[in-house]
């Protein structure tokens, strides 16, 4: 029978908010518990370990992607970008201060998430419409909301980076 890898640590490397991190992990290790456990960026959440609630989403090679259904290993050599690292030293990224400003959050707990998804949207359209918005957060699951302000807040960072009027 071939030796496998399974239990025994393997090294793995990749840039996180623009550090270079490296580090031994087993190999079924998920990506956002590496992110929470190895480096100590709790600011992605675990909601499900299924894919369903969009809590875990970062930015992997400036993608939005679930953490809970990437292994750490498949995020070797890659680019991550969590919540922690949004933000630059001018403030918050424009989708954080829409949140704020449009109290798109009340727990928090689906917040990094929410903010991740939409950055990646706002990057990739950076003036959707409403429905398009909705659409690209139905893999966040907010159980607190209506959702009516958390479009509002993306709305509110789409007219600031586009310098539009905030839709009301």
């Amino acid at each position: 029978m071939p030796e496998t890898t399974r239990g025994r640590p393997i090294p793995i490397q990749m840039t996180v908010n623009g550090i270079q991190r490296a580090a031994d992990v087993e190999p079924r290790t998920l990506l956002v518990h590496f992110l929470r456990e190895t480096l100590g960026l709790t600011g992605t959440h675990v909601g499900c370990d299924t894919t369903q609630c969009g809590a875990c989403t970062v930015h992997l090679d400036g993608r939005a992607v679930k953490s809970c259904t990437i292994l750490a290993a498949q995020a070797q050599g890659g680019d991550v970008t969590t919540i922690e690292g949004l933000a630059n030293a001018s403030g918050l990224h424009p989708v954080q201060e829409g949140f704020r400003q449009e109290h798109g959050l009340q727990c928090g707990y689906c917040t990094p998430g929410m903010i991740m998804n939409a950055a990646d949207l706002l990057q990739r359209n950076p003036h959707p419409t409403e429905d398009e918005i909705k659409h690209a957060l139905q893999g966040n699951l907010c159980r607190c909301t209506g959702y009516v302000n958390i479009v509002k807040a993306v709305q509110w960072a789409a007219a600031q980076r586009g310098g539009g009027d905030v839709p009301r």
